[in-house]
C-alpha cells in the first residue's frame, strides 16, 4: 500500500503544479486593412420612387349606342388613329341622311327667295312693286340663306357623330384590356371609359423628398459642402425590388417649387429611356440620386461592413494591435463602397478579412501585401532621411 499511496501523492503534487501555471497566450488574427481617409464621393440620396407612362390616354365613348366589335388586340401596341372599337353606326347614318335632305330642301329654298329678289329688282326701280314688297323678298332670301348655313352646320356635326362610332387611338401606345365587350351599351353623357393606352417608352419614376431634407441640401450646397457640377443634368440610378440594378441611367426632369401641404415633401421626377420595356408603370423601384459631390467624405468597402438592425459596424485596429467594433451610420451604397455618414474618422484601421475568425478584444497582426506582393512586416521600420512628401491616396489598403 506504501508505494500506491506515494504514486497518488506525486500525481496530486504533478497536478497542482501544472494548474499553477498561466495559459497560452491566443495568437494573433492576421487580418487585412484599410486606412480610412477623406475623399471627394458623390453625394447620393436615396428615395422610393414609382413609374409612370410618360403619357397616358383615356379611351371614352363620344356617341351612344352599342358595342358591335372590338377591333385590337389586348396587351398590344397601337398607333395614333388606329381603330379600335366599332359601334353600331345605324341611328346615326340616319341621322345624316336625314340632315342632308334638309340641307337640300333649304338649298331649294334659298335659290326660290334669291329668284324672287332678282325679279323684283329692276320692278322696284320702275315702281312696279313697292319698296316694302322687295324689302320683304330680300328679308326671306337673307333668311334662306341662313337657314341653309344652320342646316349645313348640322350636316357636319351629325357626320362627326358618325365618323365617331369608330373608336380611334388617339395617341401611340399600348393598349391595356378592353373595358366594355361586344353587345354593352355605352353612353356619350357618362362618357364610358373602353380602354387605356400608355407611353412606356420612356418613361418617368416620380420621387417625394422631404422639405427638410431639400433644405439641408441647399444649405450643404451655400456652404461648400457639396459641389454641384457645370452641368445642370442630376443623374439618377434605378434598383428593382429584388435588388438588381437598372442598367440605364436617368436624369431629373422636373423639381416642384411648392411643398405638399398634406404630406410636407417636394416632388421630383426623373425621365428613363425604356427601350426593352423593363420599367413597368406602376413599378416601385428605388432610386440613387446623384446630387452632386462631398469633397471629404468617408467610404469603407462593402465587406468590411456587418449590417444590422441600427445601420452597420466594423471592425477596427485598436492602438493596443486588438480588434473593436465600431458602430457605423451608413449612408448609400456606391460601386461596392459604404458612405460612412458617422462612427469613423480619418486614420482608424477597418479590418477588411478573415472577418468570421475574430471576435471584439481579439489580438490581430496587420498582415497586408507590399508592393512585390509579400506580407508587409509589423516590425517599426528603420528611420530614414525625410523624402519630399508625395499626395496622399484616397482610400486603399495600408
Amino acid at each position: 500500500m506504501k508505494p500506491i499511496l506515494a504514486g497518488l501523492a506525486a500525481c496530486l503534487m504533478l497536478t497542482a503544479c501544472s494548474s499553477n501555471e498561466e495559459a497560452p497566450a491566443p495568437q494573433a488574427v492576421p487580418v487585412q486593412t484599410i486606412t480610412v481617409k477623406r475623399q471627394s464621393i458623390p453625394n447620393v440620396i436615396e428615395l422610393p420612387g414609382r413609374v409612370e407612362p410618360v403619357r397616358t390616354a383615356e379611351v371614352r365613348a363620344r356617341v351612344t349606342g352599342i358595342v358591335q366589335q372590338r377591333l385590337y388586340e389586348e396587351g398590344t401596341d397601337v398607333r395614333a388613329g388606329q381603330p379600335l372599337f366599332r359601334i353600331d353606326p345605324r341611328e346615326l347614318r340616319a341621322n345624316y341622311a336625314q340632315t342632308q335632305a334638309a340641307l337640300t330642301r333649304a338649298r331649294a329654298t334659298a335659290a326660290n327667295a334669291r329668284a324672287v329678289v332678282e325679279r323684283y329688282r329692276p320692278l322696284v326701280e320702275e315702281n312696279a312693286i313697292s319698296g316694302q314688297e322687295y324689302d320683304a323678298a330680300l328679308a326671306a332670301a337673307r333668311e334662306a340663306d341662313a337657314n341653309v348655313a344652320q342646316i349645313r352646320a348640322q350636316l357636319e356635326a351629325s357626320s362627326l357623330q358618325l365618323g365617331y362610332t369608330t373608336v380611334r387611338a388617339p395617341i401611340s401606345g399600348r393598349a391595356g384590356r378592353a373595358e366594355v365587350t361586344e353587345g354593352a351599351l355605352v353612353s356619350q353623357g357618362e362618357g364610358t371609359l373602353m380602354t387605356r393606352i400608355e407611353q412606356s417608352s420612356p418613361v418617368y419614376v416620380s420621387f417625394a423628398q422631404a422639405a427638410s431634407q431639400v433644405l439641408k441640401l441647399r444649405r450643404a450646397i451655400s456652404a461648400g459642402q457639396v459641389n454641384l457640377g457645370d452641368d445642370d443634368r442630376i443623374e439618377v440610378r434605378l434598383t428593382y425590388s429584388d435588388g438588381t440594378e437598372y442598367p440605364i441611367p436617368g436624369y431629373i426632369d422636373f423639381l416642384a417649387f411648392s411643398v405638399d401641404q398634406e404630406t410636407g415633401t417636394v416632388e421630383l421626377r426623373a425621365e428613363f429611356p425604356n427601350p426593352d420595356r423593363l420599367l413597368l408603370p406602376g413599378e416601385f423601384v428605388r432610386a440613387q440620386i446623384y446630387a452632386g459631390q462631398v469633397p471629404d467624405g468617408l467610404v469603407v468597402p462593402q465587406r468590411a461592413v456587418s449590417l444590422t438592425e441600427d445601420g452597420g459596424t466594423v471592425f477596427v485596429v485598436s492602438g493596443e494591435g486588438q480588434a473593436t467594433v465600431r458602430p457605423v451610420q451608413l449612408g448609400a451604397m456606391v460601386d461596392g463602397n459604404w458612405i460612412i455618414e458617422s462612427g469613423l474618422k480619418p486614420g482608424d484601421k477597418v479590418i477588411v478579412s478573415n472577418l468570421q475568425k475574430i471576435r471584439p478584444g481579439a489580438p490581430v497582426k496587420i498582415a497586408n501585401k507590399a508592393a512585390g506582393g509579400k506580407p508587409a512586416s509589423n516590425k517599426p521600420a528603420a528611420k530614414k532621411p525625410a523624402a519630399k512628401q508625395q499626395p496622399a491616396r484616397t482610400s486603399g489598403a495600408e
